[in-house]
């Protein structure tokens, strides 16, 4: 049974009024979904640990930013905005002890209550709204009258209200505007990282890499490699997006569609299923989720030298010199934008 889409007509902004909305941290979801509230006429407040980059950022912006326990108490629904691996400390030190009966908590990912690394009273209610989207293209969208698609998810409910509350916030940053589909905490949670694991980051990249490495070692150049395993990569994407794996290969050539069917399947083959498979094992058992948390409070070891190896890979320079020379390319300092939301 298809999924029922929900739009502006399926929620209620008025839900809000005389209430006070909560968005803890000021990264890139929290300072789109905040100026997106804030001009869609909710109130919106910030919460923040002293010392924290964002505060001058986000008073900048004309927020009322206090600390995180004080925005907690002040508000009707909080959004925890913080990273997966640093939700427990800010919610045991700042967030539970201020949660009385009626008040909302917000996550826009499941991580945290799927995995019950925090267990909120049973008297609040716990929801979820989560644009298919990064931040910065939920903040543009809605800038520009449109809006990014968007998951909502209803996990406690005392109030009986928390979809209602779900929808108002998802229309608030624009979700509704483009559609908002129903889920729930664990499918969200579980669909979520094995996207990001097999496919969309870890799939993509490492298979990026992997034919960059082979015509390299062939003895082709690495600008060759670069265009062939990289470049090309947005064009085929561009079009699976717009028009689905079909559409794409009705737009290329007969001789990449026969390579496609014909050779695709021999590279991405049983085995590769076979490991996906074992990945979302791990996933919904648990093991991935106590295997990330045990890395970061052993200050994050392993995660910091596979990035760096990536970005010492020799795609990177490559590329670099080679992006250099594409006017059309947007170049984007991603690391210092995002500097300003932490």
């Amino acid at each position: 049974m298809a999924a029922k889409v929900y739009t502006d007509k399926d929620a209620d902004l008025a839900l809000f009024k005389g209430k006070t909305l909560a968005v803890i941290g000021f990264g890139s979801q929290g300072h789109a979904h905040a100026l997106n509230l804030k001009e869609s006429g909710a109130h919106v407040i910030i919460g923040l640990y002293e010392g924290s980059k964002s505060i001058p950022v986000a008073k900048e912006l004309g927020f009322e930013v206090m600390d995180t326990a004080a925005a907690v108490q002040k508000a009707d629904v909080i959004f925890v905005a913080v990273p997966d691996t640093k939700i427990p400390a800010v919610y045991n030190k700042d967030i539970a002890p201020h949660l009385v009966k009626g008040k909302t908590l917000l996550f826009s990912h499941g991580f945290a209550i799927h995995y019950k690394t925090i267990v909120p009273p049973a008297d609040v209610d716990v929801i979820l709204v989560a644009p298919k989207g990064p931040g910065h293209i939920v903040r543009r969208q809605f800038t520009e009258g449109k809006g990014v698609p968007a998951l909502i998810a209803v996990y406690q409910n005392p109030s009986k209200k928390a979809k209602k509350i779900a929808l108002a916030w998802a229309k608030g940053v624009g979700g509704t505007r483009a559609g908002v589909i129903e889920t729930d905490f664990k499918e969200e949670t579980e669909t979520d990282l094995f996207g990001e694991q097999t496919v969309l980051c870890g799939g993509a990249s490492a298979l990026v890499q992997a034919g960059f490495e082979v015509l390299v070692e062939a003895g082709y150049s690495p600008e060759m490699a670069y265009f062939e395993c990289l470049h090309e990569l947005k064009l085929i994407v561009d079009l699976m997006n717009e028009s689905g794996i079909a559409g794409m290969r009705f737009s290329i050539s007969e001789t990449a569609k026969w390579g496609d069917v014909h050779v695709g399947p021999k590279i991405i083959d049983a085995g590769v299923k076979k490991r996906m498979k074992a990945a979302l094992k791990d996933i919904q058992s648990g093991k991935f989720a106590k295997e990330w948390i045990k890395e970061y409070e052993n200050g994050y070891p392993v995660y910091n030298k596979l990035l760096k190896d990536g970005e010492n890979h020799p795609i990177e320079k490559t590329g670099a010199k080679l992006r250099a020379l594409m006017p059309w390319v947007k170049k984007r300092d991603i690391k210092g934008s995002q500097a300003s939301y932490k």
